[in-house]
C-alpha cells in the first residue's frame, strides 16, 4: 500500500513547563520543570489530483499554538485518581496526601489527562493538533499520526493513533473539553 506524509520538528516547536508525577503506587516526585521539545508525523493518502498530502505552511502554526498555550505553567492533571485540584476563583490548590500547592490561576493549565507523563503530554498535544488540523483538512485521509515530546536531550516518549485503513481527519477529531 502506498502512502505519503510529512514530519516536521522546527526548533520553535517548545515549551518550558513545571510539573510532577504520581507514580502508580501513590508515590510522587519533586515539582521540577523541562524545556520540552516535540515533533509531529502524519502519514495518509494524496487527494486525487493533489501532489502534496498536508501543506507544511498551515501545519507549523498549529503545532506551534498548542505548544505555545502550555508554555511556561505548571501543568496539573485534571484525570488523576491521586490528586485534588480546587479552584479557589483566582488560584487554585492542589491537594495530594498531606501535600499542598497554591498556584495563581494564571500560573497553571489543567490538561484533560491522568498524569503529565512525556507520553500523555504527547497524547494531548496530538489530539489538540488534530482537532486544528481537521478545521484545516476535514477531507484529509490518514492512516496513523505521532507526536514525540522530548523532555531532555536523548530522551522523549510518543503518542502514535493509527488506523487499520485510510480515515478521514472529520471521522476522528473530537473535541477536548
Amino acid at each position: 500500500m502506498e502512502s505519503f506524509g510529512i514530519r516536521i520538528y522546527k526548533e520553535y516547536f517548545n515549551f518550558a513547563a513545571a510539573h510532577f508525577l504520581i507514580f502508580e503506587d501513590g508515590t510522587r516526585e519533586e515539582l521540577h520543570g523541562h524545556n520540552y521539545h516535540v515533533a509531529m508525523q502524519i502519514e495518509g493518502m494524496l487527494a486525487e489530483g493533489q501532489d502534496m498530502f498536508i501543506d507544511f505552511l498551515h501545519i507549523k502554526p498549529i503545532v506551534k499554538k498548542v505548544c505555545d498555550e502550555i508554555d511556561h505553567l505548571t501543568l496539573l492533571p485534571q484525570f488523576s485518581r491521586f490528586l485534588e485540584i480546587i479552584d479557589h476563583g483566582d488560584s487554585v490548590e492542589a491537594l495530594y496526601h498531606t501535600d499542598r500547592w497554591v498556584f495563581p490561576k494564571r500560573d497553571i493549565i489543567i490538561l484533560p489527562i491522568t498524569n503529565t507523563s512525556a507520553e500523555r503530554l504527547a497524547e494531548y498535544l496530538c489530539r489538540r493538533s488534530l482537532e486544528a488540523l481537521c478545521l484545516k483538512y476535514p477531507t484529509a485521509a490518514i492512516r496513523h499520526v505521532e507526536m514525540t515530546v522530548e523532555e531532555s536531550r536523548g530522551q522523549c516518549a510518543l503518542y502514535r493513533l493509527a488506523f487499520d485503513t485510510f480515515k478521514r481527519l472529520s471521522d476522528i477529531c473530537t473535541p477536548s473539553p
